[in-house]
């Protein structure tokens, strides 16, 4: 009796396990649906909606290169985000490295500061960025805006990195000291290779900000040409009487393209940065 009590608890937290991941996956996979639908449906598209009986065309791709400054937009985008990531995680892996492992007057101190930082909403600080971009002349300037990715992810990634730096045995470290390497070595050749995870990872979220970004971004950004995808694209839905519904969804696909690719290039290293190095024998 009790054997069949315990089977049937099994099969119910199995149910309950496939049903709330089904449910995880509808609620994913929906909106996606709807939205590859309105970018490959024909003719005028005056709201989103899932149709499959309707006909499907690359057209609305076609006129959003051709009649739209969505290409110039796009290399905007991609101009901020590769600077922001490659800027961002060299400085978060260096400073995380130094907190780790370190002890200098001011750590616990400063990283406290990190954490209050972040409770700060990028709201609050709108006014005050406008300000400085206007007295260093850097409206729709591209670098000032990257400035403030990267600055506004240091902090909380600093934090991060530093944890899983921790993570790594000091004896590394001390073994190789006797063998003779020095810091830049021990960093390079030793425990650069164990955090490859977290590099890949860090890398990931500075790209994807850019992308993602719209309130910093329309706030800095005045000139068209000088837009990011995500306030290009939201110039097709704002007037109600001429929304591109079509357009929009044609370019919110396109988004999803370097962050995938992005993704499966340092998807190797998630695994690879586990099991890289060793200590000596």
């Amino acid at each position: 009796m009790a054997y069949r009590s315990a089977k049937n608890k099994r099969r119910l937290a199995r149910f309950l396990t496939y049903a709330y991941m089904v449910l995880l996956s509808i609620i994913i996979i929906y909106p996606l649906l709807v939205t590859a639908s309105s970018a490959f449906q024909a003719g005028n598209t005056t709201a989103f909606k899932l149709d499959f009986n309707a006909s499907w065309t690359l057209d609305n791709f076609r006129r959003l290169f051709s009649e739209t400054p969505y290409l110039t937009w796009y290399k905007n985008t991609l101009i901020i985000a590769l600077s922001t990531m490659v800027i961002q995680v060299i400085v978060v892996t260096l400073s995380g490295y130094a907190y780790s492992r370190y002890r200098f007057i001011g750590r616990k101190g400063s990283l406290k500061f990190f954490l209050i930082i972040q409770m700060v909403p990028t709201m609050a600080a709108l006014t005050a960025f406008f300000v400085m971009a206007f007295l260093l002349g850097a409206i729709n300037s591209y670098w000032f805006l990257s400035a403030l990715y990267i600055g506004g992810g240091i902090p909380m990634n600093t934090y991060l990195m530093k944890g899983y730096f921790d993570t790594v045995p000091i004896d590394l470290d001390e073994s190789a000291k006797i063998d003779g390497a020095g810091h830049i070595r021990r960093f390079w050749e030793i425990i650069l290779p164990l955090v490859r995870p977290m590099i890949a990872v860090q890398a990931l979220w500075a790209f994807m900000g850019p992308f993602g970004d719209y309130m910093l971004a329309k706030f800095l950004l005045r000139s068209q040409d000088a837009y990011t995808v995500a306030v290009g694209l939201q110039t097709f839905i704002t007037d109600v009487r001429n929304q591109k519904v079509a357009f929009f969804a044609a370019g919110a696909i396109l988004i999803a393209v370097p962050i995938s690719l992005l993704f499966f290039l340092l998807q190797k290293h998630f695994v690879a940065g586990l099991t890289a190095g060793g200590t000596k024998g």
